[in-house]
């Protein structure tokens, strides 16, 4: 524990505490905006059409390659009439 021998010093280290205060909440604020902004751009109507065309294009995609290797047929109703 830090001992004070004069008020200067304790009123020199009282300012200095309440300056990393006041920089520390605007950090804090800085932060929080930063967070909005991201998930506002995340959840933004554009990125989220991209996001599902590209789900959808990469299943397609796997689909197509499944489809080659293994030889995957889609079964007409014909087949079961006869």
């Amino acid at each position: 524990m830090k001992r004070y021998t004069t008020f200067k010093e304790i009123d020199r280290d009282l300012k200095y505490l309440r300056l990393k205060s006041q920089i520390d909440l605007e950090e804090v604020k800085l932060g929080l905006n930063e967070g909005k902004e991201t998930i506002s751009e995340a959840f933004s109507p554009i990125n989220i059409i991209v996001s599902t065309l590209g789900s959808i294009l990469k299943k397609a995609f796997v689909y197509k390659i499944v489809d080659k290797l293994i030889g995957i047929k889609k079964v007409k109703n014909e087949d079961y009439e006869s």
